[in-house]
């Protein structure tokens, strides 16, 4: 089996540019890649209507952001795919919330030409399936999705993040491999997937919280407690994510 360990690519959006000590304030936010295209939308809809505030997102595994936490980079919101890596944060964020929810399903290529049906054809040995590392979010939930479904997988690699589970499937990497529902929008035509029973799925649930060591606590508890706002929400659920 073959792990792909070498250091994730961090993605950085600034929505504006810093101002000067006058300038507008910015809101730093490290969040979990697979809220990429979300967030987008929500620091554009949050500019919008707090005059002389930017947002700045930092988008990566949610490991690598909870690692970086310890590296003192200048941070005020944490948003993570789950409580696991929420936890790790430790002290950094004392307190999060869930801010919203998705479920898993199954990246085929378009068309699924290797006709699979569910979890249980991920275990023919004809198959390139990969999967979640199991120290990420979306490594633990495809398991304990596979434990449910009493399905066993020997995987052709295990990645670094969800996007890069989905990437092996879109370039013809992989056959086949467990990913967020709402991360088959980033795929396009270049994707396809095949649904998860309910009773074998997981949900999994996005939390975010302020950084407790900031020199912007206020300002990053403000953006951390609007994530759950009806305008924020209304966002989400244009995305596919169902909300708390």
């Amino acid at each position: 089996m073959r792990r792909f360990l070498a250091c994730p690519m961090v993605c950085l959006l600034l929505l504006a540019g810093c101002g000067g000590p006058d300038g507008p304030r910015t809101i730093t936010v490290f969040a979990t890649s697979s809220l990429t295209e979300v967030f987008g939308e929500l620091g554009a809809v949050y500019q919008r209507t707090r005059p002389g505030t930017r947002v700045r997102f930092v988008f990566a595994g949610s490991q690598e952001l909870v690692r970086r936490l310890d590296d003192r980079r200048p941070v005020d919101v944490l948003a993570t795919a789950d409580a696991d890596s929420m936890r790790a944060a430790g002290d950094h964020v004392p307190r999060s919330r869930v801010i919203a929810r998705t479920g898993l399903t199954i990246a085929v290529a378009p068309g699924n030409p290797e006709r699979i049906r569910g979890l249980a054809d991920l275990a023919h040995p004809r198959l390139r399936v990969v999967l979640g590392a199991p120290s990420i979010p979306i490594g633990r939930y495809s398991r304990r999705a596979l434990v449910t479904a009493g399905v066993t997988v020997r995987p052709a690699s295990e990645e670094i993040s969800a996007r890069s589970v989905l990437t092996r499937v879109r370039t013809g990497e992989a056959d086949a491999g467990i990913v967020y529902i709402t991360d088959l929008r980033s795929a396009g035509a270049a994707a396809d997937h095949v649904p998860i029973p309910a009773d074998q799925n997981v949900t999994a649930a996005y939390r975010a919280g302020a950084v407790q060591d900031s020199a912007q606590q206020e300002a990053g508890a403000a953006f951390a407690g609007w994530l759950t706002s009806k305008t924020a929400q209304a966002v989400f659920r244009r995305h596919g994510f169902t909300v708390p």
